[in-house]
């Protein structure tokens, strides 16, 4: 039996009745995220049926909105041609961002909330409208946007290894694990944002760089695709959500020191890793 895709409603895990399989690697994953312990894939339990895969985020998204998280936005995956020769997957998928990811600006961040974690730069958008069409297009995005902030996104991934199939990323919701967002906002107005350069510092040293064009040849492009994907699965995007548009370079490992993004016109924005007083006890 195929998974049904469910509403994220308060307190719903389920849209109707889920396969053996979906079942079986919603508590792989949750096991890994309660234990701290990172767990085998789970595509031999799902295969390549990425409707399931999205059934599987889905149990795990509702469980965390019964719990009282709430949706702040979404995230597109795999959408820089560096990032999906790293894993050998070469489509897009999608996750949802729930209000305890979003850190702030140079606001600490303790290495020990995550698994494996890695950082990447993007381009987040801040919705001023309903996107809610199947056949949503760059101009609606456009007209949609309320502003853009440069961010990075510290991607974390349930998968020991990080040894991902498409299913297994998109049942771990697309391997998110939190968003470092800046603080000033920019208009798309005269913003080319397939132009944009990126470059990710550590520590002052410069460890990855890209532009707005490796994000699925733009970023507005990438919302896009996103928009109509969630659509079709009855999940539009809606005013007021955070985007977080894709990588716009090479994900980095993440340590303890400062991640520093620059994107041309948007700023710069900070991650701030640090070790929790036993962590560093432990060392």
């Amino acid at each position: 039996m195929r998974a049904a895709v469910n509403d994220l409603t308060p307190g719903s895990t389920t849209g109707g009745d889920v396969s053996a399989g979906v079942q079986a690697a919603d508590e792989r994953l949750r096991l890994a995220s309660e234990t701290g312990t990172a767990c085998a894939p789970v595509r031999d339990l799902l295969g390549a049926d990425q409707d399931e895969a999205y059934a599987v985020q889905s149990l795990g998204i509702g469980r965390r909105i019964a719990a009282g998280r709430r949706v702040v936005g979404r995230k597109i995956g795999l959408t820089s041609a560096s990032v999906q020769a790293q894993f050998g997957v070469y489509t897009p998928d999608y996750g949802v961002l729930l209000d305890d990811m979003v850190v702030a600006d140079r606001e600490p961040l303790d290495l020990s909330r995550f698994l494996q974690p890695r950082v990447e730069a993007e381009v987040a958008f801040v919705l001023g409208r309903d996107l809610d069409s199947p056949t949503t297009h760059v101009a609606d995005v456009l007209r949609a946007t309320e502003f853009v902030l440069p961010a990075i996104e510290v991607v974390d991934s349930r998968i020991a290894g990080w040894n991902i199939s498409i299913t297994d990323t998109i049942a771990d919701n697309a391997s998110s694990g939190a968003i470092v967002l800046g603080t000033t906002p920019r208009s798309l107005n005269r913003l080319d944002l397939a132009a944009v350069g990126m470059s990710l510092d550590f520590d002052g040293e410069p460890v990855s760089t890209g532009s707005g064009a490796a994000c699925l040849g733009s970023p507005v492009i990438a919302v896009a695709w996103l928009a109509r994907a969630v659509a079709r699965h009855g999940r539009p995007l809606r005013a007021g959500e955070v985007i977080l548009s894709g990588a716009l370079g090479p994900m980095i490992a993440a340590t303890t020191g400062v991640f520093r993004a620059r994107l041309d016109g948007l700023g710069e924005v900070s991650a701030d890793f640090v070790e929790s007083p036993a962590q560093g006890a432990a060392a």
